[in-house]
């Protein structure tokens, strides 16, 4: 865990829960896609650049969620390197208690107020092309969250983010966070149409054919998406069907898990009232879904 693997030419990434990308120009500075899940993640990512004997130029953030942002404080306050982010993500990244007032819709009790939802705040300035290396670009790559990202390096090397993830993580919990789904599925094809030396899912193997992973990621939505028609064939209330899909899925319930997978469950229950597919109604002051 945390090695630093090569990938092509001057461009690398340290394997981690959440891969964080490392673009090293010819002076030895590095630019970091991510910084990890926390203060020890950035620790380990300093040991990494240290043996190389490379000096952090600055960090890009693909989102905000915590477990790629959870290292910027502790490289910011050793180095002082700058960060950068995209428009909403940094506003997140910057007021690190908007996430987990964003998923639980209210303030976040103490509980909730943790590393895995809550990242240590700190300084970020909006993401620009002239923030990044000569024959740098980023792109959008919505759905996940708010305004997510993705880079391409000189080395011809797509840094996808949370875009899509690997197939065992989808075997085992099913869920992944997506806050807007047709967005997801609009980045599943834009990235499905890209053409790249090599992809690095921030979750998932890195592959020189991002396709066969984007059918997968898609495969899951759509069965998710069925899954909650099914449950909501008699009028349900939003705790009943999230009780019934985390049964089917064979998933263990707690605090986090209910805010983080409740959050994506309600934009799946959005998309299909989008698409048609699903009503609400109300039943004793009650809000429940119930599928057409």
């Amino acid at each position: 865990m945390y090695e630093l693997i090569h990938v092509k030419g001057n461009t690398y990434y340290i394997d981690c829960p959440a891969k964080i990308g490392v673009y090293v120009t010819t002076e030895n500075k590095a630019f970091l896609i991510d910084s990890g899940s926390d203060k020890e993640a950035g620790k380990k990512l300093l040991r990494r650049l240290e043996e190389q004997g490379w000096s952090a130029e600055a960090i890009l953030n693909t989102h905000s969620n915590s477990d790629h942002i959870g290292g910027n404080k502790l490289l910011q306050d050793r180095l002082g390197v700058p960060c950068y982010a995209p428009e909403i993500e940094d506003a997140f990244t910057k007021h690190t208690i908007l996430e987990p007032s964003f998923l639980y819709g209210g303030y976040p009790c103490k509980d909730l107020r943790n590393k895995f939802l809550m990242a240590e705040a700190a300084p970020v300035r909006p993401l620009s092309e002239a923030d990044l290396p000569s024959g740098f670009s980023f792109f959008p790559l919505p759905g996940h969250f708010f305004n997510m990202v993705g880079f391409r390096t000189p080395d011809d090397v797509v840094f996808a983010a949370d875009c899509l993830f690997g197939e065992e993580i989808l075997n085992k919990y099913h869920v992944t966070f997506v806050y807007d789904v047709a967005g997801y599925l609009e980045t599943l094809d834009r990235i499905s149409s890209m053409d790249a030396d090599w992809f690095v899912p921030a979750h998932g193997p890195a592959c020189g054919d991002i396709r066969p992973l984007a059918v997968v990621n898609r495969k899951k939505v759509e069965q998710i998406a069925a899954d909650l028609l099914e449950i909501c064939r008699t009028p349900s209330g939003f705790d009943q069907v999230l009780a019934r899909l985390f049964d089917r899925y064979q998933l263990t319930m707690n605090f986090n898990q209910q805010v983080l997978v409740g959050s994506t469950i309600r934009s799946y229950l959005s998309y299909l009232i989008d698409t048609g597919r699903m009503a609400v109604t109300f039943q004793d002051n009650i809000l429940c879904y119930q599928a057409l």
